[in-house]
């Protein structure tokens, strides 16, 4: 049961409590963004142009350098306190014994509500790469193209981006990407690519509006739809995925975990990616 979070305004920002169900490093390192950095017993990173440092103490929460206005209007969505993921855990793990165990081992996974130009782009740059490459990445695209807010750089725009070409993406160092980053941009600024429709449409045409793009797969189109549009049916396939499907989970196919599967997706992507002696 979500309980009724008071929200008190500081000189340094907010701070919520109480706040359940939320592990701030399995929710905001885990390859769902990959903005935010380890910073003073917290993480700091940027999104929706706001630059934050987010600390949680027991079930407080505090967010630093922010107002009340955009907690609510921002920071709450974001971190979606709003949903019930004690009553999803206690749901889903009746599905199998071993996604029990998953939920049992990381139950502060929260699916953040990203930016949705942000989170295709982002999920573009990540195939065949490592988080960490990811991230140097997407840094880089920052400071070369996005708005300077005095410690650090914005997300640049579609519209920004749809200007360029691809070889003035070479200082990024995304190699083949270069080419999808920039296709994506022009299909969205142009609206040839609606996102705002993938919000509503029916699942696989929300996936197929987004495949569009030069190199949107069904892998990238899964992420983004479940990472930035909060479509929590989605269930993303990647290596570690199949392994899982495979091994622990051989009677199931993705159809099998039911609404919330991209909740699911994300206790066994995590539970496996640390657990790697289950696939021994």
């Amino acid at each position: 049961m979500v309980m009724l979070m008071k929200c008190i305004e500081t000189e340094n920002g907010v701070i919520i409590s109480p706040v359940t169900d939320l592990d701030l490093a399995q929710t905001l390192d885990c390859g769902q963004s990959f903005r935010w950095e380890e910073y003073d017993g917290g993480y700091r990173g940027i999104a929706f142009g706001r630059e934050v440092v987010i600390k949680l103490n027991g079930d407080e929460l505090t967010i630093e350098n922010s107002s009340a206005e955009d907690f609510l209007n921002i920071w709450k969505s974001y971190l979606d306190l709003e949903l019930d993921y004690g009553k999803i855990r206690e749901s889903i793990s009746e599905l199998h014994p071993v996604l029990k165990e998953a939920c049992a081992y990381a139950p502060g996974i929260r699916i953040l509500r990203q930016e949705p130009w942000e989170a295709l782009c982002t999920f573009i740059i990540s195939q065949n790469n490592n988080i960490k490459r990811i991230k140097g990445i997407v840094g880089r695209l920052c400071e070369s193209f996005g708005d300077n807010i005095g410690s650090g750089y914005t997300f640049p725009s579609a519209e920004r981006l749809a200007a360029l070409a691809p070889d003035d993406l070479a200082p990024i160092r995304a190699g083949f990407r270069n080419k999808y980053i920039i296709d994506a941009a022009q299909r969205v600024a142009s609206g040839e690519v609606d996102l705002d429709s993938c919000y509503t449409l029916p699942y696989d045409e929300a996936r197929a509006e987004l495949m569009k793009i030069k190199g949107v797969g069904v892998k990238v189109a899964d992420c983004t739809l479940l990472f930035g549009f909060h479509r929590v049916e989605a269930f993303p396939v990647d290596v570690w995925m199949k392994r899982a499907l495979e091994k622990l989970f051989p009677q199931m196919s993705a159809d099998d975990f039911g609404e919330y599967a991209g909740i699911a997706q994300q206790y066994i992507f995590h539970y496996s990616r640390m657990n790697p002696e289950l696939f021994d």
